[in-house]
């Protein structure tokens, strides 16, 4: 995890090694400890109390291929999360319709944050 002011502190590549930090230390073996945590002290999450503006959230799953898809259509041209998946601060990340390694973003910010996001110009040149 960061704050907003070290992450404003840092470049865009300081940001990408927290993530990757976050992603390497999901393990089998903190997933078994979460889920024996769990089964021990069975809660059901509030999702209203499991959110906060001041937090982003990063999902999504390379093992589907959602372009591959098809319905008569032609391929989608991109990829959107339905209605009750959305929340401020959510930040899903698909394999990208252009492959080779590519990732789309569906980043959901109130306006005025994804205002202040297109106008962030190292952010903007990572981003497409």
């Amino acid at each position: 995890m960061a704050t907003a002011g070290e992450l404003l502190e840092h470049d865009l590549g300081c940001a990408a090694w927290k993530l990757h930090q976050a992603v390497v230390g999901h393990t089998d073996k903190t997933v078994i400890e979460l889920l024996n945590s769990w089964r021990k002290s069975p809660i059901i999450y509030n999702m209203d109390q499991m959110f906060n503006a001041r937090h982003v959230w990063i999902g999504s799953s390379p093992r589907f291929n959602k372009y591959g898809i098809e319905f008569g259509l032609g391929k989608a041209v991109t990829l959107r999360s339905g209605y009750s998946n959305k929340f401020s601060g959510k930040v899903s990340c698909y394999p990208g319709r252009e492959e080779g390694g590519s990732i789309d973003l569906e980043v959901c910010l109130p306006p005025p944050s994804m205002h202040a996001l297109e106008l962030d110009g190292e952010f903007m040149a990572a981003a497409s």
